[in-house]
Protein backbone atom coordinates (compact mmCIF):
# COMPACT_ATOMS: atom_id res chain seq x y z
CA UNK A 1 0.00 0.00 0.00
CA UNK A 2 1.61 3.31 -1.02
CA UNK A 3 1.34 5.95 1.57
CA UNK A 4 2.08 8.72 -0.34
CA UNK A 5 1.82 12.89 0.39
CA UNK A 6 3.05 15.86 -1.18
CA UNK A 7 6.43 16.79 -1.12
CA UNK A 8 7.59 19.59 0.67
CA UNK A 9 10.70 21.22 1.77
CA UNK A 10 9.51 21.49 5.62
CA UNK A 11 8.28 18.33 6.54
CA UNK A 12 10.72 16.31 4.27
CA UNK A 13 13.91 18.38 4.73
CA UNK A 14 15.97 15.80 6.55
CA UNK A 15 14.61 12.68 3.77
CA UNK A 16 17.18 10.73 1.32
CA UNK A 17 16.36 8.53 -0.93
CA UNK A 18 18.95 5.15 -1.45
CA UNK A 19 19.38 5.27 -5.33
CA UNK A 20 21.42 1.68 -5.40
CA UNK A 21 19.43 -1.02 -6.89
CA UNK A 22 18.31 -4.16 -4.51
CA UNK A 23 15.31 -6.37 -4.15
CA UNK A 24 14.56 -5.41 -1.00
CA UNK A 25 14.32 -1.91 -2.16
CA UNK A 26 11.50 -2.14 -4.71
CA UNK A 27 13.55 -3.43 -7.68
CA UNK A 28 13.17 -7.35 -7.31
CA UNK A 29 10.13 -7.06 -10.27
CA UNK A 30 9.57 -9.25 -13.53
CA UNK A 31 8.96 -5.94 -15.36
CA UNK A 32 8.77 -2.31 -15.73
CA UNK A 33 6.22 -0.03 -17.13
CA UNK A 34 7.29 2.01 -20.20
CA UNK A 35 5.76 4.00 -22.32
CA UNK A 36 6.17 4.49 -26.40
CA UNK A 37 8.66 7.47 -26.33
CA UNK A 38 10.85 5.50 -23.68
CA UNK A 39 11.17 2.94 -26.34
CA UNK A 40 14.19 4.00 -28.44
CA UNK A 41 15.84 3.23 -24.91
CA UNK A 42 14.08 0.09 -23.97
CA UNK A 43 14.93 -1.92 -27.10
CA UNK A 44 18.39 -1.76 -26.96
CA UNK A 45 18.15 -3.38 -23.54
CA UNK A 46 14.93 -5.25 -22.33
CA UNK A 47 12.09 -7.06 -24.58
CA UNK A 48 9.02 -5.37 -25.01
CA UNK A 49 5.97 -7.08 -24.64
CA UNK A 50 2.50 -5.71 -23.92
CA UNK A 51 0.11 -7.19 -21.04
CA UNK A 52 -3.83 -6.53 -20.12
CA UNK A 53 -4.04 -3.51 -17.65
CA UNK A 54 -5.73 -4.45 -14.07
CA UNK A 55 -9.10 -3.85 -15.51
CA UNK A 56 -8.92 -6.64 -18.12
CA UNK A 57 -10.41 -3.83 -20.39
CA UNK A 58 -7.03 -2.59 -22.38
CA UNK A 59 -3.11 -2.98 -22.46
CA UNK A 60 -0.13 -1.51 -21.37
CA UNK A 61 3.95 -1.93 -22.68
CA UNK A 62 6.49 -3.54 -20.21
CA UNK A 63 10.46 -3.76 -20.64
CA UNK A 64 10.72 -7.48 -19.44
CA UNK A 65 13.43 -7.35 -16.76
CA UNK A 66 12.95 -11.40 -15.68
CA UNK A 67 11.50 -14.55 -17.17
CA UNK A 68 9.75 -15.45 -14.17
CA UNK A 69 7.39 -13.51 -10.71
CA UNK A 70 9.68 -11.43 -8.62
CA UNK A 71 12.75 -12.08 -10.58
CA UNK A 72 14.90 -9.18 -12.24
CA UNK A 73 18.37 -10.37 -14.03
CA UNK A 74 19.50 -6.59 -14.23
CA UNK A 75 20.64 -6.31 -10.42
CA UNK A 76 24.00 -7.06 -9.23
CA UNK A 77 25.87 -6.28 -6.47
CA UNK A 78 23.96 -3.24 -5.65
CA UNK A 79 23.96 -1.74 -9.05
CA UNK A 80 21.91 -1.76 -12.20
CA UNK A 81 23.35 -4.16 -15.03
CA UNK A 82 22.78 -2.34 -17.90
CA UNK A 83 23.14 1.02 -19.36
CA UNK A 84 19.64 2.12 -19.53
CA UNK A 85 17.12 2.12 -16.43
CA UNK A 86 13.26 2.36 -16.67
CA UNK A 87 12.01 5.54 -15.69
CA UNK A 88 9.08 3.91 -14.17
CA UNK A 89 11.56 2.35 -11.61
CA UNK A 90 14.03 5.29 -11.51
CA UNK A 91 11.09 7.38 -10.32
CA UNK A 92 10.71 5.20 -6.88
CA UNK A 93 10.08 6.31 -4.16
CA UNK A 94 8.10 9.88 -6.10
CA UNK A 95 4.61 10.06 -7.54
CA UNK A 96 2.99 13.01 -9.85
CA UNK A 97 -0.56 13.93 -7.66
CA UNK A 98 -2.80 16.89 -9.38
CA UNK A 99 -4.50 19.41 -7.88
CA UNK A 100 -6.99 20.83 -10.67
CA UNK A 101 -4.75 21.24 -13.58
CA UNK A 102 -1.36 21.46 -11.78
CA UNK A 103 1.30 18.59 -11.13
CA UNK A 104 2.62 18.19 -7.96
CA UNK A 105 5.49 15.78 -6.77
CA UNK A 106 4.68 13.99 -4.31
CA UNK A 107 6.41 11.11 -1.71
CA UNK A 108 5.59 7.21 -0.45
CA UNK A 109 6.49 7.51 3.08
CA UNK A 110 6.33 3.96 3.47
CA UNK A 111 8.98 3.07 0.44
CA UNK A 112 12.24 1.39 1.69
CA UNK A 113 14.33 3.71 -0.30
CA UNK A 114 13.38 6.97 2.55
CA UNK A 115 16.44 7.42 4.71
CA UNK A 116 17.35 9.89 7.27
CA UNK A 117 21.33 8.62 7.10
CA UNK A 118 21.73 7.12 3.41
CA UNK A 119 21.40 8.64 0.31
CA UNK A 120 21.15 11.41 -2.42
CA UNK A 121 19.56 14.71 -0.36
CA UNK A 122 16.19 15.96 -1.66
CA UNK A 123 17.03 19.76 -0.52
CA UNK A 124 19.74 21.92 -0.14
CA UNK A 125 20.38 23.40 3.74
CA UNK A 126 17.83 26.31 2.83
CA UNK A 127 15.06 24.00 1.78
CA UNK A 128 15.60 24.90 -2.38
CA UNK A 129 15.47 21.54 -4.61
CA UNK A 130 18.88 19.29 -4.84
CA UNK A 131 20.13 18.50 -8.24
CA UNK A 132 18.67 15.17 -7.83
CA UNK A 133 15.53 16.38 -7.19
CA UNK A 134 15.23 18.62 -9.98
CA UNK A 135 16.00 15.63 -11.95
CA UNK A 136 13.39 13.19 -10.69
CA UNK A 137 10.96 16.35 -11.36
CA UNK A 138 12.53 15.77 -15.01
CA UNK A 139 11.88 11.82 -14.67
CA UNK A 140 8.44 12.28 -12.93
CA UNK A 141 7.23 14.44 -16.17
CA UNK A 142 8.46 12.30 -18.93
CA UNK A 143 6.80 9.58 -17.45
CA UNK A 144 3.27 11.19 -16.67
CA UNK A 145 3.40 12.87 -20.25
CA UNK A 146 4.13 9.19 -21.91
CA UNK A 147 1.70 7.47 -19.77
CA UNK A 148 -1.00 10.03 -21.21
CA UNK A 149 -0.22 9.52 -24.66
CA UNK A 150 0.10 5.65 -24.34
CA UNK A 151 -3.50 4.44 -24.26
CA UNK A 152 -3.42 6.42 -27.92
CA UNK A 153 -1.23 4.12 -28.81
CA UNK A 154 -2.52 1.14 -27.43
CA UNK A 155 -6.25 1.94 -29.40
CA UNK A 156 -3.85 2.28 -32.67
CA UNK A 157 -2.73 -1.36 -32.36
CA UNK A 158 -6.14 -2.79 -31.37
CA UNK A 159 -7.75 -0.98 -34.12
CA UNK A 160 -5.57 -2.67 -36.80
CA UNK A 161 -5.34 -6.11 -34.40
CA UNK A 162 -1.89 -5.91 -34.20
CA UNK A 163 -1.35 -7.23 -30.95
CA UNK A 164 -1.11 -10.90 -30.32
CA UNK A 165 -0.92 -13.26 -27.41
CA UNK A 166 2.32 -15.29 -27.38
CA UNK A 167 3.93 -18.69 -25.43
CA UNK A 168 7.59 -18.87 -24.75
CA UNK A 169 8.95 -21.98 -24.41
CA UNK A 170 12.65 -21.85 -22.50
CA UNK A 171 14.91 -25.34 -22.05
CA UNK A 172 17.41 -23.90 -20.12
CA UNK A 173 21.42 -24.77 -19.67
CA UNK A 174 20.59 -27.10 -16.39
CA UNK A 175 17.51 -28.72 -18.09
CA UNK A 176 15.35 -26.86 -17.08
CA UNK A 177 12.07 -26.42 -18.71
CA UNK A 178 10.65 -22.94 -18.14
CA UNK A 179 7.56 -21.01 -20.16
CA UNK A 180 6.57 -17.31 -20.46
CA UNK A 181 3.10 -16.78 -21.16
CA UNK A 182 0.60 -14.38 -20.76
CA UNK A 183 1.77 -11.28 -22.68
CA UNK A 184 1.15 -10.26 -26.26
CA UNK A 185 3.50 -8.51 -29.27
CA UNK A 186 3.26 -6.97 -32.15
CA UNK A 187 1.38 -9.49 -34.66
CA UNK A 188 4.29 -8.88 -37.72
CA UNK A 189 2.66 -10.67 -40.46
CA UNK A 190 -0.07 -8.63 -39.77
CA UNK A 191 2.02 -5.62 -39.72
CA UNK A 192 3.44 -6.82 -43.18
CA UNK A 193 0.11 -6.63 -44.79
CA UNK A 194 -1.05 -3.28 -43.64
CA UNK A 195 -1.65 -0.88 -46.54
CA UNK A 196 0.01 2.03 -47.10
CA UNK A 197 -2.84 3.93 -46.35
CA UNK A 198 -3.03 2.42 -42.83
CA UNK A 199 1.17 2.48 -42.39
CA UNK A 200 0.95 6.27 -43.33
CA UNK A 201 -1.75 6.85 -40.67
CA UNK A 202 0.31 4.76 -37.79
CA UNK A 203 3.57 7.47 -38.83
CA UNK A 204 1.25 10.39 -38.84
CA UNK A 205 0.03 9.44 -35.63
CA UNK A 206 3.74 9.28 -34.58
CA UNK A 207 2.99 5.51 -34.06
CA UNK A 208 4.85 3.37 -36.24
CA UNK A 209 8.73 3.86 -34.95
CA UNK A 210 7.39 3.09 -31.65
CA UNK A 211 5.88 0.09 -33.47
CA UNK A 212 9.15 -1.33 -34.91
CA UNK A 213 10.92 -0.25 -31.91
CA UNK A 214 8.68 -2.82 -29.98
CA UNK A 215 9.59 -5.64 -32.64
CA UNK A 216 13.13 -5.10 -32.68
CA UNK A 217 13.32 -4.85 -28.79
CA UNK A 218 13.17 -9.18 -29.37
CA UNK A 219 15.80 -9.69 -30.07
CA UNK A 220 16.43 -9.14 -26.32
CA UNK A 221 14.49 -11.94 -25.44
CA UNK A 222 18.06 -14.35 -25.85
CA UNK A 223 20.07 -11.94 -23.77
CA UNK A 224 17.40 -12.19 -21.34
CA UNK A 225 18.03 -15.80 -21.39
CA UNK A 226 21.70 -15.50 -21.58
CA UNK A 227 21.13 -14.14 -18.04
CA UNK A 228 18.67 -16.74 -16.41
CA UNK A 229 21.53 -19.33 -18.12
CA UNK A 230 24.00 -17.10 -15.88
CA UNK A 231 22.16 -16.46 -12.55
Amino acid sequence: MVNSVLLNNVEHQDRRVITRRAAELGDGQMFALTFPDEFRSIQAHYPIVFRKTAQGTGFEPIALLGLQAGQNLFLRDGRWDAAYLPLSLERQPFLIGRSGQELLVHIDLDSPRLSRSEGEALFLPHGGSSDYLQRLNSVLLALHQGLEATPAFIQALQAHELLESFVLDIELNDGSQNRLAGFYTINEERLAGLPGSALEALARAGHLQAIYMAVASLSQLRALIDRQNQA
